[in-house]
């Protein structure tokens, strides 16, 4: 079977490392958007999409089809975030630039443990939320959900992961970012999400 290329359209690495984890073995070949230009050195620098949907999955849809647009492959894209009770589900489609800048990790999680103190919450529930969607060159879509529930605490454990990691607890009283990557692939909402889209390309792989 040949070989399917497959933009990764996200610049995030950490979930380029998740996401080619999750493909080994299925006959594509992941290229990160931090790569593109060694496979289409023609289409120069790209801008970023607007990220303006409501919702996670809208966000991936607006993702996937802007990288396919631009690049004319096959692109999957994520859009995932932490949702807390306690503010109202904050920082939900914005928990990469909660505190203004996109993807600064420490400065989201000073920002989500000061919302937290001033509101007299030490152990808040929350779950991390993930949509993915494959936007395939033909036009046809495959999609994703995933969902990881635990709580919010005050105090930062493990070196692992990224984004809120530190901060969320899961009920066994670990952080996500003192487990493995297997662990962590394991019970994940984005290790949910790519199982599950990870079935869905296969079957398509299979009736190729």
């Amino acid at each position: 079977m040949k070989e399917k290329t497959i933009l990764i359209a996200t610049s995030n690495a950490g979930k380029v490392r998740e996401m080619e984890t999750a493909f080994l073995g299925l006959p594509v070949r992941l290229v990160p958007l931090s790569r593109l230009y060694e496979l289409k050195p023609e289409l120069g620098a790209i801008e970023e999409p607007v990220e303006d949907g409501a919702t996670f999955m809208e966000n991936a849809r607006i993702k996937a089809q802007y990288y396919r647009e631009k690049t004319g492959l096959s692109a999957l894209a994520d859009d995932s975030g932490l949702s807390v009770e306690a503010l109202d589900g904050a920082p939900g489609v914005c928990s990469a630039r909660y505190a203004g800048v996109h993807g600064d990790d420490a400065a989201n999680n000073r920002k989500l443990i000061a919302e937290l103190r001033s509101r007299g919450e030490e152990n808040a529930r929350a779950a991390y939320h993930c949509a993915l969607v494959l936007a395939l060159r033909d036009g046809r879509e495959l999609s994703a959900e995933g969902t990881c529930t635990g709580f919010i605490r005050h105090e930062a454990r493990g070196t692992e992961g990224f984004g809120y990691d530190p901060y969320f607890y899961r009920a066994d009283g670990r952080t996500m970012a003192e487990l493995s990557r297997e662990e962590k692939h394991a019970i994940s909402h984005r290790g949910a999400a790519l199982d599950q889209m990870r079935e869905e390309l296969r079957a398509l792989l299979g009736r190729a």
